[in-house]
């Protein structure tokens, strides 16, 4: 039975998406086109629409040195090229973390930051902000000599004194071991670019794929952002050694410093034992070498503590190899295609069923809100049936009595408005409180003492209680907001439950949003600041640039978590407002047909049959409709791989 490759199964994940975003859109248009759509329900389905179109999946790869990281990259991603695309030759190759993604908006081109921005305070984030001070170099995405020749650039070096490495973060006094060797003229070799971002029209990149090269232990350890930040946002992070040697010192430290932290996405992570071809030896059994290996994994899972699953053995140089050859044999040897397979299922799998859920969640959303908007309008039809019946053989002076009650009703019901007003004055003014309490300046007032902590000279002893304190800070505002979300829903669902009574309305208060899923990420980026307060990292620490770094670095993870959290406050706080003005609308429309009725049974002989016939054929167009909305929205939910196959069927017909 054949093994699905990565890149089929991301192709195939790419398919669903594309199918799912079309019929999104067709159910999006048809509500449209029956007056079905609110504003908050519209600002969902766009929200969703984009994360259908734009969804990422970030893959990591972390190792030290010379354990064939750009290689492995080479033969799951770029094989189709026939030839190396990231440099892998022998020694250090890729010196600085790359991001390889696309960007529509941006022609396809390498850009480079140059490592003397390390001498700043800004944050990377800070620095994509500022193109202008990234080197730049056009890729011609067809040309695979091109396209590898300038990708070579990440291998580029500059050669400084010891006080310049020392300044730049590549020179250690307190861990001399890890110092980069010195020349015969006293200078220090370090990357010449910080960060490298490519961007081209690779067929997976299109598709959503981030690619996120990093370098050895040094520059990990150098870039807080990257760690703290990157890192564990990745839906996969994938942790290269070398078969032949094992875990050694600095694979140890890495592991244990940035990878180990990652708590809870144990099924993220994955321990490749690369060049496996260096054990393939001619005086041993094909027995024994599997053995020889198996041993190698088990010892490793063991070193690691990870479950045995998650290590896998292979060889990439031969996988590459075996891929541009076409060589069926040789990459069975290579064991690449079971790693593919084990990443596109638990990676892609992952994502898929977040996807999944978030359609299924929205559907529910849009059959309530439109369903309700149905049953209004149904009972507005009922109600001018029961009156129009009662008008049989009755004299005009009833009728235009009729018409005065009617339109009477209508005034008073606008009159109305200000009880309305007075649930949005209240609503609003509990909305600001949240609004405040998830604004920066509440972020920069919370966590004040944790920033002046790392940011006091020398060695931070008590760091890790100030960081305690701080993220509980946090995570009590978050408990403040759900809160006053709760006391907000309270006083919608008296309201709306009075306005329900009084006019006939079927107002419900849409349930706030649960804040314990930011509780969670914010105790993430705890844990992945919490890897800088070993004993190991206090030198690093009390350096005051290092330090700043990774202030900026935080506040940037905890106000994009806090965004986030805000703008699902803010979908909320419509989707109660809009549901409010929806039936206003429809109660407003529905006076004026009754009105309008009325006029035309008084001016035309026979409008009263006539009119009634009107109104029994509406009624069937109701019934039709909400046919048609479980007809749409059913198709939302066929398991992804009945589309994977309807999708292969359609690209097989002839044209």
């Amino acid at each position: 039975m054949a093994v699905a490759g990565f890149n089929e199964q991301f192709d195939k994940h790419g398919a669903w998406r594309r199918e799912m975003g079309l019929r999104l859109k067709v159910l999006s248009d048809w509500l449209k086109e029956q007056q079905l759509l609110d504003d908050a329900t519209d600002e969902s389905m766009q929200r969703l629409a984009e994360q259908l179109r734009s969804d990422k999946v970030m893959v990591a790869f972390v190792a030290e040195f010379s354990r064939g990281k750009s290689e492995l990259i080479n033969a799951v991603f770029f094989a189709s090229y026939g030839r190396r695309i990231m440099p892998a030759s022998a020694g250090r190759t890729t010196m600085c973390p790359t991001e390889l993604g696309y960007d529509v908006d941006l022609p396809p081109c390498l850009r480079l930051l140059p490592i003397e921005t390390r001498l700043q305070p800004q944050a990377l984030l800070e620095w994509r902000m500022v193109p202008e001070k990234w080197a730049r170099v056009d890729l011609d995405v067809n040309d695979p000599v091109q396209l590898a020749g300038a990708m070579e650039k990440v291998s580029e070096v500059l050669h400084v004194s010891k006080d310049e490495a020392r300044a730049l973060g590549f020179w250690h006094d307190d861990r001399p071991e890890d110092n980069p060797p010195v020349g015969a003229d006293g200078k220090v070799e370090v990357p010449r670019w910080r960060h490298a971002l490519i961007n081209m029209a690779h067929p997976l990149l299109k598709q959503g794929l981030v690619v996120l090269d990093t370098p050895g232990l040094n520059a990990i350890g150098a870039e807080p952002e990257l760690t703290v930040n990157l890192i564990p946002q990745a839906q996969a992070v994938v942790f290269i050694l070398g078969a032949d040697t094992g875990v050694t010192k600095s694979d140890l430290t890495i592991w244990r410093q940035h990878l180990a932290t990652m708590e809870g996405s144990a099924g993220t992570r994955f321990v490749v034992l690369n060049k496996i071809d260096t054990m393939w030896d001619e005086l041993s059994t094909t027995a024994q070498i599997q053995a020889q290996i198996a041993r190698q994994c088990d010892e490793t899972a063991r070193t690691l503590e990870l479950d045995a699953q998650q290590v896998l053995a292979l060889s990439a140089q031969k996988g590459l190899l075996a891929k541009v050859r076409g060589d069926s044999e040789l990459l069975v040897e290579s064991r690449l295609p079971n790693f593919e397979q084990l990443l596109g299922q638990q990676v892609l799998g992952a994502r898929q069923a977040m996807l999944e859920s978030a359609i299924r969640s929205h559907l529910n959303r849009v059959q309530t809100e439109a369903g309700r908007t149905i049953g209004m309008r149904r009972r507005e039809l009922s109600e001018q049936m029961l009156e129009l019946r009662g008008l049989r053989g009755k004299n005009h002076t009833v009728i235009r009595q009729m018409r005065l009650r009617v339109e009477q009703e209508k005034a008073d019901f606008d009159r109305s408005a200000a009880s309305v007003l007075a649930v949005r004055s209240v609503h609003m003014k509990l909305l600001r409180d949240v609004f405040k309490l998830l604004g920066s300046s509440s972020i920069k007032r919370e966590l004040a003492e944790l920033n002046a902590a790392l940011r006091e000279p020398g060695l931070k002893l008590g760091i890790k209680k100030s960081y305690t304190q701080g993220f509980d800070k946090l995570r009590g505002v978050m408990r403040q907001v759900q809160t006053l979300e709760n006391e907000i829903h309270a006083m919608l669902t008296t309201s709306f439950r009075q306005l329900n009574t009084e006019y006939g309305f079927t107002l419900q208060a849409a349930a706030p949003p649960i804040t314990a899923p930011f509780e969670k990420d914010l105790d993430a980026v705890e844990r992945s600041h919490m890897q800088y307060l070993s004993v190991g990292n206090m030198m690093q620490l009390a350096r005051p640039e290092f330090a700043e770094k990774l202030v900026r670095a935080l506040l940037a993870r905890v106000r994009s978590i806090f965004e986030t959290a805000l703008g699902e406050i803010e979908l909320w706080n419509k989707s109660n407002s809009s549901q409010l003005d929806a039936q206003l609308r429809e109660r407003r429309r529905a006076y004026g047909r009754r009105i309008e009725a009325i006029q035309r049974i008084q001016d035309a002989a026979g409008g009263l049959d006539a009119r009634i016939g009107e109104i029994e054929d509406q009624e069937a167009a109701l019934n039709a409709m909400t046919e048609r909305l479980e007809t749409l929205s059913s198709e939302l939910q066929i398991p992804s791989d009945a589309v994977a196959t309807a999708s292969d069927q359609s690209e097989a017909v002839p044209a």
